[in-house]
């Protein structure tokens, strides 16, 4: 399998309905709620890829672009974009779907970096490691 093929393996996608306990007293969604949902999917893509215990060490520049209500459909996709030695950057986008038109909006982008680790949380070489930017 060459590395364009590991990463659009890789790639994950999971939607979620955005419920009232999600949401603040404006009814969008909890930043803080994002970020998880973002880790997670960085987490799965990081883990599919590297096929090894990932641990997140950074999220970076998290932009929200456009809120999201209670009710909405979300879409959070996670995609590879750099394999290191140890770690693997994940760009996280959450897109806002209309239930009604089924029209989607990009809502949130960030950058996250897991590395992987071995039973001691020490890192450890990602077998097929290169350069992907």
């Amino acid at each position: 399998m060459t590395i364009q093929q590991q990463i659009q393996a890789a790639e994950t996608r999971i939607t979620k309905l955005v419920f009232p306990h999600d949401a603040n007293p404006l009814g969008t969604l909890y930043g803080g709620n994002a970020l998880h949902w973002m880790d997670e999917v960085a987490f799965l893509t990081a883990t599919r890829f590297t096929r090894r215990q990932v641990v997140t060490v950074s999220m970076d520049r998290v932009d929200f672009q456009v809120p999201i209500e209670t009710g909405s459909i979300v879409e959070i996709v996670g995609h590879v974009t750099r394999v290191g030695t140890t770690s693997v950057t994940v760009e996280v986008k959450i897109y806002v779907e209309d239930p009604r038109s089924g029209e989607q909006q990009q809502a949130i982008t960030g950058t996250l970096v897991m590395v992987a680790v071995d039973e001691t949380m020490r890192p450890v070489k990602i077998e097929s490691a290169t350069s992907t930017r």
